[in-house]
């Protein structure tokens, strides 16, 4: 999807016109794929105005990845990004946006360790509609299974946002959308259900919600955890286990979940059609996630970070 270019960016500490924010051709992130990174929303609410959604839970995730890869962010609180985040959208006259924080290795050391390579950081924020499509969101979208595995334990941290693990991401995505599918979903080390090419994977059956663990080479998303609090509110039993790939082929309804694909139907898994098709949880809970931004879901847990 192209990008659609906005006016600023936050680099380093300032605002600089968005044809500036360039990196050199040596800089670490580029070669090794140290860089960490968050894909927040901002939405134009009717009764708060523009808001950045789950703005804190982003950001603490992102200081929390950047620990992980010894990626200094020292210099900076987690109050202080938040703020930052509300400014490149105000500055940039957005009334919903994307929101893009990176925080990477430079220029001015090589090799994989390299504890000396400086941090740079940029938030960027541009429009982006629907990841996955409108029409994917109102009706469903068709998905199939990649032959490519998610990384196992042990290996690098799902649970980590970080770059390099989105060139696993790549492969599951570029298979599905070449043989005519609009997501990839993978699976984990050990055959078992990990999650989309960029999403967490929900299965309603019999009445219940089911979601893969945490320990299914997973990233356990801001937006999964969203859902899974708002299914409870609505009387779901939501069950965090293994799911056997043939689960989601008896599965009642399967949605995907993301900052990207908010909450998008799947209808069809490697062209096996999901359930009846019709959605009634699926819908329920859709309509809950948007009623956070019309004000018919009372955001009682403080999600909605007003930018104003």
């Amino acid at each position: 999807m192209p990008i659609q270019e906005a006016k600023y960016i936050w680099r380093n500490g300032e605002m600089i016109p968005w044809a500036e924010a360039t990196t050199h051709v040596m800089t670490h992130g580029l070669h090794y794929g140290t860089s960490v990174f968050e894909g927040m929303r901002a939405y134009n609410t009717k009764h708060k105005g523009v808001c950045v959604f789950r703005n804190r839970e982003h950001i603490e995730r992102l200081f929390f990845s950047a620990s992980v890869y010894r990626i200094d962010l020292s210099k900076y609180s987690v109050e202080e990004i938040m703020q930052v985040c509300k400014d490149v959208v105000a500055k940039n006259d957005l009334e919903s946006a994307y929101i893009r924080p990176v925080a990477f290795l430079g220029y001015g050391e090589m090799g994989p360790a390299a504890f000396d390579a400086p941090t740079d950081f940029a938030i960027a924020a541009f429009p982006w509609g629907a990841y996955l499509g409108e029409e994917g969101l109102k009706n469903g979208i068709d998905v199939a299974f990649s032959s490519w595995r998610r990384n196992a334990p042990g290996t690098t941290p799902a649970g980590v946002k970080a770059g390099g693990n989105y060139l696993s991401s790549r492969l599951v995505s570029q298979e599905a959308k070449l043989s005519g599918f609009a997501e990839g979903l993978g699976l984990a080390h050990d055959g078992t259900v990990s999650e989309g090419a960029g999403e967490n994977i929900f299965i309603v059956m019999n009445g219940k919600i089911y979601t893969p663990t945490a320990a299914s080479s997973i990233l356990a998303g801001i937006t999964r955890d969203t859902v899974i609090t708002l299914a409870k509110k609505a009387g779901y039993e939501v069950v965090e286990q293994s799911i056997p790939r043939e689960m989601l082929y008896a599965a009642d309804e399967v949605f995907l979940t993301g900052t990207a694909a908010e909450i998008t139907p799947v209808r069809s898994i490697d062209r096996l059609p999901v359930g009846k098709g019709n959605r009634p949880a699926t819908s329920q809970i859709q309509d809950m996630f948007f009623g956070i931004f019309s004000g018919e879901t009372e955001d009682e847990w403080g999600w909605l970070d007003p930018v104003a």
